[in-house]
C-alpha cells in the first residue's frame, strides 16, 4: 500500500486549517502558499473533502475553507479514506464479502487481513489534533502560528 500525493497534502491541508483556525474562512491561496502545493492540485483536494462534509466553504474574496467538525473529531484514517479510497494492502479485502473464490482456503488471506487490521488501527487511533500538536512541537513550527 502506497498512500499518493493526494492523501498526503489532504492531510497537509488539514493540520493547516486546523493551525490557522481563528474561526474565520482561510484562503486556499494561503495553504497553497504555506503547504508549497499548487492551488489546482488543492482545488481537487477540497472539493473531496468539501463533498465528504469535513470542510465548509464559502466562495467570494472573504470565502476559503474551514473544518466542519474540531480537529480531535477527524482521525487520519478517514481524511486519507476520502482521498485515497479503501485502504486495503489487497484487492480482495476491498469488497465485504470477499468475493475471492479461493478466500475459504487461501493460507495467506489471513496475513493480508491482519495487516489490513493494523493499518485500520493505526490511522484510525491518530486524530487530526494528534498530528496538530506534533507539528506545534516541531522546532519549525514557531513560523506557522
Amino acid at each position: 500500500m502506497k498512500i499518493s500525493t493526494k492523501g498526503r497534502y489532504a492531510l497537509r491541508l488539514m493540520v493547516d486549517l486546523s493551525l490557522y483556525d481563528t474561526g474565520e474562512y482561510v484562503s486556499l491561496k494561503d495553504v497553497a502558499e504555506r503547504q508549497a502545493i499548487s492551488m489546482k492540485y488543492l482545488e481537487q483536494i477540497v472539493s473531496q473533502l468539501t463533498k465528504a462534509g469535513y470542510l465548509h466553504s464559502v466562495r467570494g474574496p472573504q470565502g476559503g475553507y474551514k473544518l466542519a467538525r474540531r480537529p480531535t473529531q477527524y482521525t487520519v484514517g478517514e481524511i486519507l479514506r476520502v482521498t485515497e479510497g479503501n485502504l486495503a494492502p489487497v484487492s480482495c479485502l476491498e469488497v465485504v464479502p470477499n468475493p475471492c473464490p479461493r478466500a475459504e482456503f487461501c493460507s495467506t488471506l489471513p496475513v493480508w487481513e491482519g495487516l489490513y487490521q493494523h493499518i485500520a488501527d493505526y490511522v484510525d487511533g491518530i486524530t487530526l489534533e494528534d498530528v496538530v500538536n506534533n507539528e506545534k512541537k516541531s522546532p519549525d513550527s514557531d513560523d506557522l502560528i
